[in-house]
């Protein structure tokens, strides 16, 4: 069964020489050992983030992708790559740089691997013209964070975002990052354990609950990491909210279950019984295979969860692995997976 993999990330093998242009101290770059096997994410003079090769070699990423049986991969920033921390003038020509070494990253084999820009969040013009140039250019959609340091997605300056890229046709990919903490969750990877999935919950409900999804047109192209986070196992606690207090219901017109349909969801929960809750909340046609590839936190062997998944028809399946995302991001004229 053909299978796009829609959420894998890269980092190109920039120096922190070119990254102090974004900021000397703070800025990620990536050191590779000396056997050019492995090598460190570091931010600034800190390691964040130990990584091999396939994270900036396109050609070992091709391999293992035949090893796994994945026909297209899309691949999209590390996230500590957004730089929204940083000044805008410096942010948007780091984002440009980025964008053009990734599609220098899918030119090995452009027809098997496609890319999803960043942009400089921060700044509404410079982002909405980023992700414009980007789509011209190739990029076949945008990875955005979950949030804006406070702001969530129904902040005005995100929610106009969202509105240019549904009316520029620019399918998004949001994805947790710099996530909730106060130091409680201080080992055990917690915050990607607890906070992650929490984080992501929260960039849906904030568009549902505030009405953003009354305001944003329904032509927009959004989807979440990691399953949606705790998104549908909660699901049922928020329609109780909803139903029970008026609070909850003061922004929001319809039950919150209501609003699936707005917005889609990868695969990657790990879990036979998550992925089967997870279909019957969303629906397979709004689930796209997804591997967080090539990090110890994604899936193995991608594309096992559904392949194997025993509460999921063929068909679903099929809409899982490759037709949904072939929809979404618009690859079944050039990659004949229709």
């Amino acid at each position: 069964m053909r299978k796009i993999d829609m959420h894998a990330h890269f980092l190109p093998p920039i120096s922190r020489q070119e990254a102090a242009g974004l900021d000397p101290d703070q800025a990620p770059w990536l050191a590779i050992d000396e056997d050019g096997e492995t090598g460190q994410i570091m931010k600034g003079s800190q390691p964040f983030r130990p990584v091999y090769r396939a994270l900036w070699d396109s050609g070992m990423r091709l391999q293992e992708m035949d090893k796994h049986g994945v026909d297209v991969q899309i691949i999209s920033a590390t996230p500590i790559m957004f730089g929204y921390e940083f000044p805008a003038e410096r942010a948007a020509p780091w984002a440009r740089r980025m964008n053009d070494l990734a599609l220098e990253h899918c030119a090995a084999n452009p027809n098997r691997l496609k890319a999803l820009a960043q942009v400089p969040l921060q700044d509404l013009d410079l982002a909405c013209r980023e992700a414009t140039r980007a789509r011209d250019n190739g990029h076949v959609g945008i990875q955005i964070g979950n949030h804006l340091g406070p702001r969530d997605l129904d902040d005005e300056h995100l929610v106009q975002f969202l509105t240019h890229c549904a009316h520029e046709g620019i399918p998004i990919l949001a994805h947790p990052w710099d996530m909730m903490t106060d130091g409680r969750m201080k080992k055990w990877m917690l915050p990607w354990l607890v906070a992650m999935p929490a984080e992501t919950q929260l960039g849906i409900l904030s568009l549902i609950l505030s009405g953003a999804f009354e305001r944003i047109p329904p032509s927009l192209k959004l989807c979440f990491a990691h399953g949606g986070g705790s998104f549908a196992f909660l699901l049922g606690r928020v329609d109780n909210a909803w139903r029970c207090r008026d609070i909850v219901r003061q922004d929001c017109p319809n039950l919150p279950s209501s609003y699936v349909k707005r917005f889609y969801v990868d695969s990657a929960v790990f879990d036979q019984g998550a992925l089967r809750l997870l279909a019957e909340v969303m629906g397979s046609d709004r689930i796209m295979l997804g591997s967080d590839y090539p990090f110890p936190l994604g899936e193995q062997s991608i594309g096992k969860l559904v392949n194997e998944n025993p509460w999921l028809s063929e068909d679903d399946k099929r809409r899982i692995n490759h037709g949904n995302a072939a929809d979404f991001f618009g690859l079944s004229d050039s990659s004949g997976l229709s």
